[in-house]
């Protein structure tokens, strides 16, 4: 890392020497001062890494100053020796003294990577990448990283290092506790209070949706997206003030809203001067972030770890076995030897254990607790009960036990504990070891003490949370508290938190009915949070409690809920349209919806579900309301189209389209793809997005983008649709929306290669056997004949289409019919391939829409002899160039230069099959490109590869899509809305795209950009 000095001399010649000097050996001298007053304004400036401070200033001394830049490293320098100030050194906060004699780079490097190293042994690489990571924010770019390692591996010791080293930069911390991983957002907000006086540089919506999430306002549940982008932008606001570094550690016990917030931020972060490290022991969820394993020490430096805390003679044996059972873990090799006793370490006696290091750490940790006096106890106790380490609430909490604070001390001496401001344990595993020594009425005493000290204005769910642990039996009085606080969490979205609170208020309730009803809502909670692993316990439990009819089904229908999200398709179909029957007089409108998933799990398992749609479209017909909404219309429509056919479900379809709510984009684009309404879809599409965006109402999101997604590759956009996917796995990880993305599987197919394409189909069809998945199935051999199309094995494609088309699935049937028509006329099956057309005729007959007409034309010209065929080439062309499907103009082409070159009209071939072969090039589509590559190679025509020169290829997915924005006049905060970002980082990407292609504002980007990639 280079190193960025301040120089502080009263000499003005001094400090030229020395800026040269230093310079020309590598440091960069960021400034110069001549006094105090000058040197504290420079650094709150210029946040340098290390000052280097002349003792004797003129009239002031440098030993004042250096106590003035804490925690800015300060070496002190001077013309004398550092002998005479030997002890004044010492006192100061300076990490050093060189003497002007000997001042060089290397000296200076040596003494600031000294700080804190001597006591990390054998991890200099991890403080190496740590320091790294330091220079890169203060440089003006953005990084995260995961410490990954297990408990004991010295995780909590490399972060101290960290902010240790962070000098000006600003540093926040937090912690998961695992009392608090149901409380939603605590972690979050343990991490931004000190930035929430910048809450008012954030747009209006994101504010309000920190404010709620944080408790600080009331309001609907905020979407965890916008929370997100959020948090990025106050992230983003701080640091244009000053470098920040923001330090989490125990992220495995972090709550599950604060845990997919940060995970969301950390993928955000490019050019804000803000860094993330985030501790944990896996990395679930932070997967696709910069991780760094911490493993075990090397055995020579375990062992000189080891030599550096045993006192007295020590069997060889006792010291190998101690190396070789703690594999390297730091802690461990520190915590060990302390429950060996004298015996055991000279003579080896005591013997083997086999529990887990994990546990054999914490056991020792609870045998020094153990040995302490019982008011230590409580105050360790206590510490570990209370999560969010407020020292003045631990002390009221003390006193109320009749504690003292004298009685902290021996737990400071034995160096378990820190007391200052906040409260903190030298490690996670002391804190377990405190909470697992308690005593079931020791701990109900803490709990106690402790809701009586929170303020139940301020806190009121931590206090109803202490109340709840504090009883010994059932009370409804906590129990009415603990729903109150599962209502304010769920008003913050913290549908686990809500899920735990009503959890707990069941099992204090004396009613039994009362206490089914609770559990059923925790379960319908937890299902709404996505932790269906939780659902099923709960239900069980809800079961063994008086249920009414209307709970019994919502038990039903939550099961149901959990198999169609994880397990088989298929099973989930039974209870839902038994749910959905028993729903019908009690809740007209719930038992609608409820048919409507029945009907789509129905559709989901296709093939796979016998008469299963049937008989969901049966029952639905005969119970489910009648009405004039877009749900009403759209089962109506979905069950005329099961029972009384195509033709007959289409006035319905069509007057569900009229009145189609953004909210129900998924089933809306579904039917927009039956009537090849592609234009409807994508307008909707984007107007889903537009809302989200705008109102922050981002839960409809991922499913507008993955639809959007669709349309691109269509459009011939393969590289956008890409990006596009990524794009929504950080929705997906962001929200905890479950998305089907079947557009993976046809980019796939026109990207390749194919051997990659072709495994990934087949394991897709395997998992769609398994799950009962019949929709998949048929979206995986559509994408295996689009594949075998561009390769040119039209019998593969044959083969893949027609299973495609089997069952017919909504919106399924008629699309991989233009595959399997193309793929029979070419593979010499002209009755095959016109009977497909035939029945495609039918289709299109029915929904004469441009793009349909087109489509059939094509369709026709591959079936219809010469010169008829001619005529519709030119007439699909036509059709469909004005409809925004690229990918199947080229396609056209490619199909009518294939044509005139078996006409012998070679000239007019080679312009049409050199239009294809360029744009499948340009859009990413090797297979297709190379087919017409051999269609020119049958003509003697040589194909030269085209050389990447467009902007996008010059440039980052997300350069490209800021520069896309912003050409369009955008504003960064409209673009960083549209992309989930800071201003500030699309002010940075900005940056790097002037200076790539060479421009030097904004109003140049319309030039800049071709207009295709506009």
């Amino acid at each position: 890392m280079t190193l960025r000095c301040l120089l502080v001399d009263d000499n003005w010649q001094f400090l030229l020497a020395a800026r040269d000097l230093l310079q020309r050996e590598g440091l960069t001298v960021v400034g110069t001062a001549e006094n105090i007053a000058g040197a504290v304004e420079r650094t709150a400036e210029l946040h340098p890494d290390v000052a280097l401070v002349d003792i004797n200033l003129v009239g002031e001394s440098g030993f004042d100053l250096a106590a003035r830049l804490a925690p800015t490293p300060v070496i002190m320098i001077s013309t004398h020796s550092g002998e005479d100030f030997a002890d004044l050194i010492a006192a100061s906060p300076a990490i050093g003294f060189l003497s002007k004699i000997d001042l060089s780079a290397r000296a200076v490097h040596d003494l600031v990577e000294a700080i804190d190293k001597t006591d990390l042994v054998g991890r200099r690489r991890e403080q190496d990448e740590l320091d790294a990571l330091l220079g890169a924010i203060r440089s003006g770019q953005s990084r995260a990283l995961v410490l990954r390692g297990p408990s004991g591996s010295g995780k909590t010791a490399l972060l101290e290092f960290l902010i240790g080293r962070a000098g000006a930069t600003r540093v926040l911390r937090a912690a998961g506790v695992e009392s608090e991983s149901e409380i939603a957002y605590s972690t979050l907000l343990q991490l931004c209070v000190p930035l929430l006086g910048h809450l008012d540089r954030l747009a209006a919506h994101q504010r309000e949706a920190l404010s709620t999430a944080f408790g600080l306002a009331a309001g609907p549940p905020p979407e965890r997206l916008l929370v997100g982008v959020a948090v990025l932008g106050l992230l983003a606001e701080a640091a244009a003030d000053q470098p920040l570094l923001c330090v989490v550690d125990d992220v495995q016990w972090i709550d599950r809203a604060s845990a997919v917030t940060l995970g969301f931020v950390a993928r955000r972060l490019s050019g804000e001067s803000v860094g993330m490290v985030l501790a944990a022991r896996d990395a679930t969820g932070f997967e696709s972030i910069p991780e760094l394993p911490i493993e075990g020490l090397a055995e020579p430096d375990a062992r000189a770890l080891l030599d550096s805390v045993l006192i007295g003679p020590v069997d060889p044996r006792v010291r190998d076995r101690i190396i070789a059972e703690t594999h390297g873990n730091p802690l461990a090799i520190l915590e060990l030897p302390r429950g060996m006793t004298p015996a055991e370490l000279a003579f080896g006696f005591g013997g083997y254990s086999g529990a887990p290091l994990e546990n054999r750490v914490e056991e020792g940790f609870r045998r020094r607790i153990a040995a302490l006096p019982p008011e230590t106890r409580t105050v360790l106790l206590a510490a570990a009960v209370e999560p969010v380490g407020d020292a003045q609430l631990l002390w009221r909490a003390l006193d109320r036990l009749g504690v003292g604070a004298h009685a902290a001390v021996p737990a400071q001496q034995e160096r378990l504990l820190e007391l200052g401001t906040s409260v903190r344990f030298r490690h996670p595993l002391i804190r377990a070891a405190a909470w697992h020594s308690g005593e079931p009425d020791e701990l109900r005493r803490v709990h106690a003490a402790l809701a009586e000290v929170t303020n139940p204005a301020q806190d009121p769910d931590r206090r109803a949370w202490h109340r709840a642990h504090a009883v010994l039996g059932e009370d409804d009085e906590v129990a009415a508290e603990l729903e109150g606080s599962a209502d304010r969490a769920r008003a913050r979205g913290g549908w686990s938190a809500a899920s735990a609170f009503l959890e707990r208020a069941a099992s204090l309730t004396t009613d039994p009915a009362r206490r089914g009803t609770l559990l059923v809502s925790a379960a319908d909670a937890a299902a709404y949070a996505g932790a269906y692993d939780r659902v099923t316990g709960l239900l069980s439990a809800a079961e063994m409690a008086p249920l009414d009819g209307l709970r019994q089904t919502l038990v039903s229908r939550l099961r149901a809920q959990v198999d169609f999200a994880l397990r088989s398709k298929r099973e989930a179909f039974a209870p839902l349209l038994a749910a959905a029957q028993r729903l019908a007089a009690a809740d007209p409108q719930a038992s609608r919806d409820t048919f409507l998933l029945a009907v789509t799990a129905a559709m989901y398992t296709g093939r796979f579900g016998g008469d299963d749609l049937r008989k969901a479209a049966l029952s639905a017909r005969e119970l489910a309301p009648a009405g004039e909404t877009f749900p009403d219309l759209l089962l109506a429509g979905l069950v005329s189209w099961v029972l009384d056919g195509r033709t007959r479900s289409l006035p319905l379809l069509h007057r569900a389209l009229a009145v189609a709510d953004s909210r129900f984009i998924w089933l809306t684009s579904l039917v927009g793809y039956e009537v090849y309404r592609l234009d409807l879809v994508k307008q909707m599409s984007e107007a889903a997005i537009r809302a989200a965006v705008g109102s922050g109402a981002l839960s409809l999101l991922p499913n507008a983008l993955a639809i959007r997604a669709n349309i691109m590759i269509y459009a011939g956009r393969l590289g956008e649709a890409a990006g596009m996917m990524d794009e929504i796995d950080e929705v997906i990880q962001a929200t905890g929306a479950s998305v089907y993305q079947f557009s993976r599987l046809v980019l796939a197919a026109y990207k390749g290669p194919a051997e990659t394409a072709t495994a990934l189909f087949d394991e897709r069809k395997r998992e769609a056997a398994t799950s009962g998945d019949g929709r998949l199935h048929a979206v995986a051999c559509h994408a295996l004949a689009i594949l075998h199309n561009g390769t040119g094995d039209h019998r593969a494609a044959l083969a893949a289409a027609e299973e495609a088309v089997a069952h017919g699935d909504f919106a399924l049937g008629n699309w991989p019919l233009h595959e399997l028509i193309e793929a029979a006329a070419l593979a010499g099956l002209p009755e095959v391939a016109t009977a497909a057309r035939d029945r495609l005729a039918a289709i299109t007959a029915e929904t004469p829409t441009p793009l349909a007409l087109g489509i059939q034309a094509l369709m026709d010209a591959l079936t219809f002899p010469a010169p008829a065929a001619e005529k519709h080439y030119r007439t699909a062309i036509e059709l469909l160039s004005g409809q925004d499907v690229s990918a199947t103009v080229c396609r056209a082409h490619l199909l009518f230069g294939s044509y005139l070159r078996r006409e012998h009209r070679f000239d007019e071939a080679r312009a049409e099959l050199r239009a294809a072969h360029h744009a499948f090039t340009a859009m990413g589509a090797p297979g297709y490109a190379e087919r017409a590559a051999r269609e020119l190679a049958l003509m003697g025509q040589a194909v030269v590869k085209r050389e990447p020169t467009g902007l996008r290829e010059q440039l980052t997915r997300q350069e490209a899509a800021v520069a896309q924005l912003a050409s369009t006049g955008r504003t960064n905060a409209e673009i960083a809305a549209q992309l989930f970002l800071s201003p500030r980082t699309v002010e940075w990407h900005l940056r790097k795209v002037f200076a790539k292609v060479g421009i030097t504002s904004r109003r140049d980007l319309p030039k800049a950009l071709p207009i295709g990639e506009q």
